[in-house]
C-alpha cells in the first residue's frame, strides 16, 4: 500500500481503478464494508483500489471551533486501510481552493482528471463540493455521464454489525452492555467518538477494524509509580481523542516491541493530585522510554479512578489491575 500526499506523485499504475472518497476516520466496520466493495470493483475494472482522504479534515478549515477530535492520524489510517487490502491512500492536503470547488468541478478534477476513475464506491451520506452541494444523486448523474460505475453501500446499524460479527466471549466481556438506543444507530465515526469519550473502548473496538489506539511522547512524571513497584510512562502530546477518565487494559507499542499495559487516565487523588494525566504501566518493561513515542491500544475499561485510604490499598488494587490487564490482553 502506498500513501500519497502529493497528487503529482500519483503514478499511472494508481490511476484508472476504483476509488472511494471520504475521511475514513478510525476505519470502522462501516468503512470496511465500503472497502470490501471497492476491492471487488477494482478487480472488475482491472485497476487499483484507491481511497481519497483529506488532510486536514475540511471542518478544520471551515469551522475550526467545531472540528471533531480525530480517531486516527494519517499514517495509522493508511496502515488500517492497507490491512483491509487497499492499494493506495491519497491524503490530499486540504486547502481553500479545494473547498471552493463546486460539486461538478470537484468531480471533473479529482475523479476524472487526477484519478481517471472507472468505478466509485461510497456510502449513502456522501457529500462533495462547495457547501456540500453534491450528494449521491448528483454523483450518480455525473458518474453515468462519464461512464463510471457507481456503488452506494448501505449503512449498517450497530446491532446488525455486532450480530453478524465473529466475536469471542472475550470480546463480549470487554464491552459495556449494549444500550437499545445505540443498537439502532448507524456505525459512524461520531458514534465511536462518543463511545470512546464515555470510556466504552470495548464496544468501540468491536465497531472498529482494530482496537482503538492513541500515541504520544513519554515524559518524566513524579516517579511515585516506580517507588511502589509500578513504574509508569507518562504520555503527553496526544493528538487523537483521549478515552474518558478511568483505568484500562491495553497494550503499549514502541520500536517494534509490545507489552501488556495497565492505563490510568485521570487525576491521582490518593496523592492529592487533581490534574488529569495519562499514565501507562507496561508489564515487564525495563527499558528507558523517556523522550520516545509510545502507542497504546485500548482493550477494555477496568474501573473508575478512585482515592485509596493508604498506599497499601492502592498497591493491592494495582496488582488486581495488572492481573486483569494480562488476562484480557491474552484472551
Amino acid at each position: 500500500m502506498r500513501l500519497i500526499q502529493d497528487l503529482d506523485d500519483l503514478s499511472e499504475a494508481e490511476r484508472g481503478g476504483a476509488i472511494a472518497i471520504g475521511n475514513f476516520d478510525g476505519v470502522h466496520r462501516g468503512h470496511a464494508n465500503i472497502i470490501a466493495r471497492l476491492l471487488a470493483r477494482a478487480k472488475d475494472v482491472g485497476g487499483p483500489s484507491v481511497v481519497f482522504t483529506f488532510d486536514p479534515h475540511p471542518v478544520r478549515l471551515l469551522r475550526p471551533d467545531e472540528v471533531p477530535p480525530p480517531l486516527t492520524w494519517t499514517d495509522r489510517k493508511a496502515e488500517l486501510l492497507s490491512d483491509l487490502g487497499v492499494d493506495a491512500m491519497v491524503a490530499y492536503p486540504t486547502d481553500t481552493a479545494l473547498l471552493q470547488l463546486s460539486a461538478d468541478a470537484f468531480f471533473d478534477r479529482i475523479v476524472g482528471e487526477m484519478l481517471s476513475a472507472r468505478a466509485i464506491v461510497e456510502g449513502p451520506n456522501f457529500f462533495f463540493g462547495h457547501d456540500r452541494q453534491g450528494d449521491v444523486s448528483r454523483l450518480a448523474q455525473l458518474a453515468e455521464a462519464a461512464s463510471i460505475s457507481l456503488d452506494i453501500v448501505e449503512a449498517a446499524t450497530v446491532g446488525e454489525t455486532l450480530a453478524g460479527e465473529n466475536s469471542s466471549q472475550a470480546d463480549l466481556l470487554r464491552s459495556e452492555p449494549l444500550d437499545a438506543a445505540v443498537a439502532d444507530q448507524v456505525v459512524s465515526s461520531s458514534l465511536i467518538r462518543r463511545l470512546i469519550a464515555d470510556g466504552d473502548v470495548g464496544t468501540a473496538g468491536r465497531l472498529l477494524t482494530q482496537p482503538y489506539r492513541i500515541r504520544g511522547m513519554v515524559t518524566h512524571g513524579a516517579g511515585r509509580g516506580a517507588e511502589i513497584g509500578f513504574p509508569t510512562a507518562n504520555l503527553e502530546a496526544i493528538d487523537t481523542l483521549l478515552p474518558g477518565e478511568g483505568v484500562y487494559a491495553g497494550r503499549g507499542r514502541t520500536n517494534g516491541e509490545s507489552w501488556v499495559a495497565a492505563i490510568n487516565i485521570g487525576a491521582n487523588p490518593t496523592f492529592g493530585e487533581a490534574h488529569l494525566k495519562v499514565e501507562i504501566h507496561l508489564v515487564g518493561c525495563r527499558k528507558q522510554l523517556y523522550g520516545q513515542p509510545l502507542e497504546i491500544d485500548f482493550l477494555a475499561r477496568l474501573r473508575d479512578v478512585q482515592q485509596f485510604g493508604s498506599v497499601d490499598e492502592l498497591v493491592a488494587q494495582l496488582n488486581e489491575d495488572v492481573q486483569a490487564a494480562c488476562r484480557i490482553a491474552s484472551e
